[in-house]
């Protein structure tokens, strides 16, 4: 690292704090004054100094940013929940970028880049920190490509570590950073996608009491975060399943002038009542004791490996009742003010190039711990003991230790200084000797049963005279001697019963998420405390965790499905990924493609069976009435034929209703409404053969019965891309619902429909069977059979009024039906009540034609009453009717049942009157 001349040097660290104290150490080392100024960010000042860099003199510029620079998310068609379905979140693409908050710090980076020569990153290091470096690095190289890049590696910011750094410098670690990046598109896709179906599948299905306002609660899924539920889950279960058992154990104790000594059984205990009963009268009848065997043995007790991050949080909530989540705040604090070592490692053994005296030195002058450390140092003491190692290095970071001396500082709450404390008397205590002790097992013989006593006897206490959290208890036996007899004092048959076992405290939750490689030492705190945010868990004044109802309910919906996504063994495999990343065994593409692929398949089958889901909720929560997305979130329909971006997809509205709509709403607002009376509707993986742009999935309908006219099928296999004539009239004739549309019409793309899809209601567009106009595909004559020709009862054309009874045109009574349409509301008719003929007649018409005395009526209606000619000659029903009107040939007009007008011919006789299938020739 040699230039000519000085040279700039941009230096960037993580924080604000770290820039400040690296530039301060460096300052004075370097022998220039130290200057400041702001820079973009009123947050993120730029510290100016002269400093020499393997002897060559450089102007070194020194700021920050505040952890990531950088977010990674879904491009914004993505971005929005209703925008997708969220299976495809696996493959959208995805974009790493500067978040609007952080645009100053991007600037002040550019700015002072173009300006520099080398770069030397000051992020922290490990997986996490090398990821933001490369963040850094993108911003800087955009602006200025010819940046010498540099990394420089501390564990403490003190004087003697900041200073070897910068002399040592090393270029970043990319697979470091590539597997920080896999980490996170990892969590983002599968993340997103289940916390979109679960929350829009049981938001709105249930009442949600957990919270005040259920229907803003996001039901989130995270890879760490389900798993950690598991473990408070799966223990709450193991409790709720014990079942209490009685068992019997024989207890013997024997005192003398030097003491008591207890024995246990060495049957531990029977849970036959007879059998413990017999054995223990036995004893009774013969109570005198044999001493068979008398051990001596010296006995250590071993200080604590050197301090991770993971025993600190289990440590702290042990014996202090600290979260997980409050330590690593405190820890942090304490590490930024300079008095521990970085404290996010997963190290537990020192490098031998660690001069642990130097450390130890370094609390000689502290009132309360400083004779013990000054023990340590004496070699007549003998109490110094190279410390053990726990067989885990991170490659990035020694065990956190104390850096600087310290009583208590101004602004230190109680938390500070008990951390503190803890963490140099664990140093302390892990380069002592074991404590020593005697320990003396007694063992002897009552009528065949083996009974057993133990006793210790502190001899030195060692690192327990520094080690005030641990305890080893001293307790004193009498001296016994082989073969030496007794009568014991007391000999008793003690009742028991089984307990379960207990809770999980933090602790026990952290052991377990570290045992099955759950989260890494600087997130797994974050993953319980989302719990706790989730409402999925709660935690007790002993630090230990149950779940709630909507945590246990989540669980058992998973698990339900056969599907373990609430175990830990996905994560584990997805972590031991990330490490090969990190040491380039695996390439990030493989571990995405791997993982993602495993995951959207556990994805597709458990929306498959979301019913579980929905069971296992209704178990604990009562249902909302709320209609939402719960039914059909994400069933595809077609491609949507408008934006020609996204999907169609099955949804209910919140009146119950039945539509088709886009996922790109409201950016893109197509949609197709369906008839009122749908009760029910599923999505098939049959596909529509004739309706563009596809594929087109048809839909099988369930109609309500009484909403229907009774000519109609209650199941319906229908397609709703415009080809569907029976749905086009269950829409005319019982409407949308509370919102009328047009008919079976995607809004917005009318123009673009084929003709086919658009002869609703026109003459002048051929019948797709025949080719012809004048009728529409459902009355073609090629497709009536022949069997309806030939009826021989049929009066085409002919209505009978007798007694004030209404026929169709096969001689049997109508039914009296009411429209549902916007412009014939209400609105009574007549039609036959099954399919063999065409009738339909207004119930004011009919009543006009008897009125006049007509013994017939020419009555034509479209198919199941989806028109009809009238008769009248005069506005009705409050001015919602049509006038009937003459054309300039003087022949009749047609409308439909919604009023529009039907021009056309019959294409038989010609005749505009009627259409060919009333046509009085047909049957000639």
């Amino acid at each position: 690292m040699s230039g000519r001349g000085g040279i700039r040097v941009l230096n960037v660290a993580e924080k604000p704090s770290v820039a400040k104290s690296v530039a301060e150490i460096l300052s004075r080392g370097g022998g220039g004054g130290l200057h400041s100024r702001e820079g973009r960010s009123r947050y993120n000042r730029v510290f100016e100094f002269e400093y020499s860099i393997s002897g060559q003199p450089c102007h070194m510029l020194m700021t920050s940013v505040t952890g990531h620079l950088m977010e990674v998310d879904f491009d914004d068609r993505f971005r929005k929940w209703n925008s997708c379905d969220p299976a495809d979140l696996y493959h959208a693409p995805i974009r790493k970028y500067v978040p609007q908050d952080k645009l100053d710090l991007k600037k002040t980076l550019e700015e002072e880049a173009r300006r520099c020569q080398w770069l030397v990153l000051w992020l922290d290091c490990d997986r996490e920190g090398e990821n933001i470096a490369f963040e850094v690095v993108d911003v800087c190289t955009a602006v200025n490509s010819h940046l010498n890049i540099w990394r420089a590696r501390f564990s403490a910011l003190i004087d003697r570590e900041i200073h070897a750094s910068v002399q040592n410098l090393v270029r970043p670690n990319k697979l470091f950073s590539d597997a920080v990046d896999a980490r996170q598109e990892i969590d983002l896709r599968i993340g997103a996608s289940f916390t979109r179906f679960q929350t829009m599948l049981l938001r709105d299905a249930f009442v949600l009491d957990l919270v005040a306002d259920d229907r803003n609660i996001v039901l989130s899924y995270g890879p760490c975060q389900f798993p950690t539920l598991g473990f408070i889950v799966e223990r709450y279960w193991e409790i709720q399943a014990h079942e209490p058992e009685d068992f019997w154990t024989i207890n013997c104790s024997h005192t003398s002038e030097e003491g008591t000594a207890n024995f246990s059984w060495m049957r531990g205990r029977l849970f036959d009542y007879m059998c413990a009963v017999i054995i223990y009268e036995m004893c009774i009848d013969e109570p005198t004791a044999t001493v068979t065997n008398v051990k001596h043995k010296e006995m250590q007790k071993y200080p604590p490996y050197p301090l991770s991050t993971l025993e600190l949080q289990k440590r702290a909530s042990r014996y202090f009742r600290m979260s997980s989540e409050h330590t690593m705040k405190v820890a942090e604090e304490l590490y930024q003010a300079g008095f521990i070592s970085y404290p996010r490692t997963e190290t537990d053994g020192f490098s031998v190039n660690t001069d642990l005296q130097a450390i130890v030195r370094d609390q000689l002058a502290h009132p309360t711990w400083g004779s013990y450390a000054e023990r340590l140092l004496d070699p007549e003491a003998r109490l110094w003991r190279n410390p053990s190692n726990g067989g885990h290095d991170d490659k990035a970071h020694p065990p956190i230790h104390p850096t600087k001396s310290s009583s208590g500082e101004p602004g230190w709450t109680e938390d500070h200084k008990r951390l503190y404390e803890f963490v140099v008397r664990h140093f302390l205590a892990c380069v002592s000797q074991p404590a020593i002790g005697a320990g003396t097992t007694v063992e002897i013989d009552i009528a065949g049963e083996q009974f057993s006593a133990t006793g210790l006897v502190i001899i030195a206490k060692n690192y327990l005279d520094v080690y005030r959290f641990e305890s080893w208890g001293g307790v004193v036996i009498p001296t016994y001697t082989t073969g030496q007899q007794f009568i014991p004092t007391t000999l008793t048959l003690d009742p028991g019963m089984t307990r379960p076992p207990p809770l999980l405290s933090e602790s026990d939750l952290l052991s377990c998420m570290d045992k099955a490689g759950i989260g890494t030492d600087a997130t797994m705190h974050d993953h319980i405390k989302k719990l706790l945010d989730r409402c999925y868990a709660t935690k007790d004044a002993n630090t230990r965790f149950s779940p709630t109802k909507l945590g246990e309910a989540l669980v058992m919906g998973y698990d339900d499905m056969g599907y373990e996504l609430w175990k830990p063994y996905l994560r584990s495999m997805m972590e031991c990924d990330m490490k090969e990343v990190s040491i380039g065994s695996k390439s990030k593409s493989q571990v995405l493609e791997s993982c993602l692929q495993q995951m959207k398949a556990c994805f597709l089958d458990a929306r498959q069976n979301k019913v579980k889901l929905l069971d296992a909720m209704e178990t604990f929560f009562e249902r909302s009435g709320r209609s939402g997305d719960a039914q059909n979130f994400g069933v595809i329909i077609r491609p949507c034929g408008v934006c020609h971006e996204s999907d169609m997809l099955l949804k209910r509205r919140p009146n119950g209703d039945f539509m088709v709509g886009c996922q790109r709403y409201p950016l893109c607002r197509n949609v197709v409404w369906l008839p009122g009376a749908i009760s029910e509707a599923n999505v098939t993986a049959n596909i529509c053969p004739r309706c563009t742009p596809g594929p087109v999935f048809l839909i099988q309908f369930k109609f309500r019965r009484l909403e229907i006219p009774p000519n109609y099928d209650v199941d319906h296999l229908g397609c709703i891309g415009g080809c569907d004539e029976i749905l086009k009239e269950l829409v005319e004739i019982c409407g949308t619902g509370s919102r009328s549309a047009t008919p079976m019409t995607a809004r917005g793309q009318t123009s673009d429909l084929p003709n086919t899809i658009r002869r609703r209601n026109t003459g002048t567009n051929p019948c797709i069977h025949c080719g012809q106009t004048g009728h529409s595909s459902n009355n073609c004559p090629s497709q009536v059979s022949r069997s309806s020709r030939s009826q021989s009862t049929r009066v085409s054309n002919s209505t009978n009024y007798t007694a004030g009874q209404i026929l169709c045109n096969c001689g049997e009574p109508c039914a009296l039906r009411t429209a549902n349409t916007e412009s014939n509301r209400g609105r009574k008719f007549y039609s036959c009540q099954s399919r063999d003929c065409d009738f339909f007649k207004w119930e004011d018409d009919a009543e006009n034609d008897m009125a006049q005395g007509r013994g017939t009526a020419r009555g034509r209606g479209a198919r199941h009453g989806s028109g009809g000619r009238s008769s009248s000659t005069g506005s009705r029903r409050g001015g919602r009717g049509r006038e009937r009107r003459r054309d300039q040939a003087g022949g009749l007009t047609f409308v439909s049942a919604t009023g529009e007008r039907v021009s056309g011919a019959c294409f038989v006789c010609g005749d505009p009157s009627h259409f060919a299938n009333t046509c009085p020739t047909r049957a000639r």
